[in-house]
């Protein structure tokens, strides 16, 4: 029996190495990482900023405690809230509690506002991590298959429907907040136009509700802006971060502004290891890496790239429904599913993943070269050519 238990259906490959956008495996062979760990990468690997932080502060000092105050996490506080426009943070070490942080504000706003069953409106196809609140607010049965009973206070609406959220606002008086994916990274890319999130924060105004927005995947730069949200011309009340925050090293952000950044008090919440020196360590040498190497402005250039690319390349294919995204987040949405093609393009050297069964997903380094851009353009096309 294995010593790892049986969770992940693993590709037979393992890596040892990589440098930028490129990763080797145990058998010197490389391939060129067009899946960044899923947008957690955002950097590449081996990014001299993020390993001269880590390797410094792990030299320094890796952990004390949240019962002090920690220097690298109000450094890294300061950066999220200079680049987000919003109040302040609280720090976990992962995505999901992230959200989690983000679910405990919304529910006490509730409480303060004396709704005693206060109700979170989340959306179809979202997902929003794997512990039982995130997991209850993500819209994936097969994921929360054999983990009832789920949690109360949430109610789902079709993604892209504000008449749906109107409609339930005003029949549900313990509505306290709308939750939701700028572009789902795990339901098929599917992506909110700005009349529908600028509904949203309208909605939210007129029956002050927090607006809740999940980027844990769009964020650090991935959608070609530092937040997906900053694109729009709005603030929303709760932001959450993960992924491409650390480059790999592990750590989540919850950001809140107006009565939603005061909501938490001493006790309401916390985490041992959340924020701790190494990891916000890493967090501010991203935030500045990315703003001194303007890698947003990068990231929509080279997602522009890759889009024309595809639709040149493809232009003729029966097998191309559409392309979904913003900058360096994209979705090939194919018209059948496609479930070797991952295997397919490991063997071509190429990762990446699909997800919803027939989309694409493609979310490479942000600071990707053309020539990396024209070689998974051209291997990618190759595969879906292959189809028939």
């Amino acid at each position: 029996m294995q010593a790892i238990m049986n969770t992940y259906g693993r590709l037979p490959v393992t890596f040892v190495s990589g440098q930028g956008s490129w990763l080797t495996d145990s058998e010197g062979r490389r391939y060129l990482d067009a899946l960044s760990g899923i947008a957690v990468c955002g950097l590449g690997h081996a990014h001299p900023a993020v390993t001269e932080a880590i390797t410094r502060q792990a030299g320094q000092l890796i952990h004390t405690s949240n019962l002090y105050s920690i220097e690298r996490q109000e450094a890294a506080a300061s950066a999220l809230t200079r680049v987000s426009g919003m109040e302040n943070v609280f720090f976990s070490n992962s995505g999901a509690e992230a959200n989690e942080a983000a679910i405990k504000i919304a529910r006490k706003y509730g409480h303060d506002r004396g709704i005693a069953e206060p109700v979170i409106i989340v959306m179809t196809k979202a997902f929003h991590g794997r512990t039982m609140a995130t997991l209850t607010a993500t819209g994936n049965a097969k994921v929360q298959d054999g983990f009832g009973p789920l949690l109360n206070g949430f109610v789902r609406v079709p993604y892209m429907d504000i008449i749906a959220i109107r409609s339930l606002v005003k029949a549900n008086p313990n509505v306290v907040a709308v939750m939701l994916e700028p572009v789902q990274g795990e339901g098929g890319l599917a992506t909110a136009s700005a009349e529908y999130l600028q509904g949203i924060r309208t909605l939210c105004d007129e029956h002050d509700l927090l607006m809740v927005l999940d980027e844990v995947q769009t964020g650090n730069g991935r959608t070609g802006s530092y937040f997906c949200y900053q694109q729009f011309g709005f603030q929303p009340d709760v932001v959450t971060t993960a992924k491409g925050l650390g480059n790999g090293v592990p750590i989540g952000a919850c950001l809140a502004r107006g009565a939603a950044a005061n909501v938490l008090k001493p006790g309401n919440h916390g985490s041992t290891y959340g924020g701790n020196p190494l990891a916000c360590a890493a967090a501010v040498a991203v935030v500045e890496t990315i703003e001194k190497d303007n890698l947003c402005k990068n990231a929509r250039t080279m997602g522009d790239y890759l889009r024309n690319g595809f639709r040149e390349r493809l232009s003729g294919s029966d097998s191309l429904q559409e392309i979904r995204g913003h900058g360096l987040m994209l979705g090939l949405v194919l018209k059948q599913d496609c479930p070797t093609l991952m295997a397919d393009a490991l063997q071509a050297g190429l990762l990446l993943n699909v997800t919803s069964g027939n989309v694409v997903r493609l979310l490479p380094p942000l600071n990707i070269s053309q020539a990396e851009a024209d070689q998974i353009i051209d291997t990618v096309s190759s595969l879906i050519e292959a189809l028939g």
